[in-house]
């Protein structure tokens, strides 16, 4: 399922479904890591710089003049004895079953991939909780009412507003060099088709082996991949290619989780730095550079209400 630009306030507020046993789920539903997300271009939280930036400590809170926050909230530990968590968002109620605290943080507060949320104690990785949030009317309607981009912006800081007040939660952020993936050319030349989309036609789709590009650059595209494949590739993508336009790209490569019981993939298909050189002339190549990271100064134990 692909999903314009304009669909970023959904994604915001909705986590996707995730399924331990990897069971097929409705396509109304969308696991953790067969998530779908606009354009890069309008995820702003994943934008690089050459800079480092001072680590300042700072609670979670609304931005100045928009002071909004959810009515009321409950949070308890998940009783839950199977892999199964989701949530989702109607009529200004939020409800999570079963979900991390970064699965929150990661989705619906800061727009971060996890490998990227750092520090913190060793439960944020084991414990999971139940969450039900709901916000006025009168704060319903004004959210109706604003542009997409600042919409977005007040429901994140809604949600960091809760993660504060029940969590107890302080991060800050700064940019360290890391490990990334430069994406660059490949020796046998780039393999890509020029998009005819509009210009608000732009957008990815992702799932178990497969990521679709419609109308992007490839620096959006190396944005998307280090979203949307954040759990596959484990690190951050930068394009260096140096390749200008916009362009359409498919991929499809068997994930590892895909190999037989060996763990060869003597029978399966290619692997995703394979697919990417192959069907797209481009390839992934281990360097460092400028990374931004969300770091946890302090977060405590909900109590149950």
């Amino acid at each position: 399922m692909e999903r314009p630009k304009s669909a970023w306030l959904g994604f915001v507020v909705l986590l996707p479904l995730l399924s331990s046993a990897q069971q097929p789920v409705p396509a109304s539903e969308q696991r953790f890591d067969d998530h779908v997300i606009p354009s890069a271009a309008t995820a702003s939280a994943l934008a690089q710089t050459g800079a480092t930036q001072p680590a300042v400590p700072q609670t979670s809170t609304p931005p100045a003049g928009a002071p909004a926050a959810f009515e009321v909230s409950t949070v308890k530990l998940s009783k839950a004895d199977n892999g199964n968590s989701g949530s989702n968002f109607n009529n200004g109620r939020f409800t999570a079953t079963n979900v991390q605290l970064k699965n929150i943080m990661e989705y619906s507060a800061y727009g971060i991939p996890q490998p990227r949320i750092l520090g913190g104690p060793k439960w944020l990785d084991s414990q999971r909780f139940d969450i039900q949030a709901k916000m006025e009317s009168a704060v319903a309607q004004r959210l109706d009412a604003l542009s997409r981009d600042q919409a977005r912006a007040e429901m994140r800081a809604m949600f960091q507003q809760l993660l504060a007040d029940r969590f107890k939660l302080a991060v800050h952020w700064e940019t360290r060099e890391l490990p990334v993936y430069a994406l660059v050319v490949a020796k046998s030349g780039p393999i890509l088709h020029e998009s005819k989309n509009a210009p608000g036609e732009s957008g990815t789709s992702a799932g178990t082996g497969q990521f679709t590009a419609k109308g992007l650059t490839l620096t959006e595209i190396a944005e998307s991949l280090t979203q949307e494949l954040s759990s596959e590739l484990g690190r951050v993508v930068i394009d260096r290619t140096g390749i200008q336009g916009r362009y359409d790209l498919a991929l499809k490569w068997t994930p590892e989780s895909g190999m037989n019981g060996s763990g060869s993939q003597s029978d399966a298909g290619p692997s995703l730095f394979t697919a990417l050189k192959e069907e797209v002339g481009l390839k992934l190549e281990s360097a460092k550079g400028p990374v931004k990271v969300l770091v946890i100064d302090h977060v405590e134990m909900p109590t149950d209400n």
